[in-house]
C-alpha cells in the first residue's frame, strides 16, 4: 500500500545491491515540529513523530521530545535536547531515551547539521553512541519559502552495547521533495525519502522507500529552520 506511493520515485535509488539480496519496505513517516521564542538568540523546538510500515504492520516507532537551539552567529546553531522513542507493532526493538547535541550551519542554498546521539536502551545497560552527519541543497522556486530540496543523512555507530547497537556505518537517508510554505507561520516539507540499511550482523540489507511530511509551525522563533530527522 505505502509502497506503491513511493514507487514513481525509485530512479532516485542509490544502491547497487540486486533487490534479491535486499528486504524492501514502503513506509510513511510524520513529523510535527512546534518552535517557540525563548529570546531573541534561544528557542525551543517540540517535536513529535510517527512512523508506519507495511512489513511492521502498522505504526512501528514514534518520538517526543524537544531541543533547545541558541544561535551564536548569523547562520550558526547549537542545541542540545532530549526524546523518548516507542517501538511498536512488529518491531520488537526496547524503548529508548535519547540525549543528543548538534551544530547547524546554513549558508547560502546549503544547510548542513553534524548530530550526536546518546542512546539509553530500558532493557540493557551502556550508552550507544552515533554520529549523524546530514547536509542539503535547497533551490528556491521563486516564492519564498517554496523551494525543492535534497538531503543526504549518514548514520555512524560509534560503539558497541550489550543490548544490540554494533560499531560501524549503519544507514543512509536520501530525501527528495518539496517546501510549501501556508501562511507566515507553518511549513511543509513533502518528499519521497529513501533509507538504506546495511547488511551487518548477519541480518540482509534493507530498503525504505518512505513519503515523508514535515510540518513546523514557528510561533515567532528567529534562526535556522528544523531539518529532517
Amino acid at each position: 500500500m505505502l509502497r506503491s506511493l513511493a514507487c514513481a520515485a525509485l530512479l532516485l535509488l542509490f544502491s547497487g545491491v540486486p533487490a534479491a539480496a535486499q528486504e524492501e519496505d514502503g513506509q510513511a513517516w510524520e513529523q510535527l515540529n512546534i518552535v517557540l521564542p525563548v529570546r531573541s538568540d534561544l528557542r525551543l523546538t517540540l517535536e513529535q513523530i510517527a512512523r508506519t510500515s507495511d512489513r511492521q504492520g502498522g505504526i512501528y516507532t514514534t518520538e517526543f521530545g524537544g531541543i533547545l537551539g541558541w544561535q551564536i552567529a548569523k547562520g550558526v546553531e547549537i542545541g542540545a535536547g532530549y526524546r523518548r522513542v516507542g517501538f511498536h507493532n512488529a518491531n520488537l526493538a526496547a524503548d529508548e531515551d535519547r540525549i543528543r547535541q548538534h551544530i547547524v550551519v546554513t549558508r547560502g542554498r546549503f544547510a548542513g547539521r553534524l548530530r550526536l546521539d546518546e542512546r539509553l536502551s530500558t532493557t540493557g545497560r551502556g550508552i550507544g553512541v552515533r554520529l549523524r552527519p546530514l547536509l542539503r541543497y535547497n533551490l528556491p522556486l521563486g516564492r519564498p519559502r517554496l523551494a525543492l530540496f535534497a538531503s543526504h543523512e549518514s548514520i555512524i555507530l560509534l560503539n558497541t552495547t550489550s543490548w544490540g547497537q554494533r560499531a560501524g556505518y549503519e544507514r543512509a537517508r536520501n530525501i527528495l521533495g518539496l517546501a510549501v510554505p501556508f501562511g507566515k507561520a507553518v511549513n511543509a516539507d513533502i518528499g519521497y525519502l529513501n533509507q538504506y540499511r546495511i547488511a551487518r550482523g548477519g541480518a540482509r540489507a534493507q530498503m525504505d522507500h518512505a513519503v515523508s511530511v514535515q510540518i513546523t509551525v514557528n510561533l515567532g522563533a528567529l534562526g535556522i529552520a528544523p531539518l529532517h530527522d
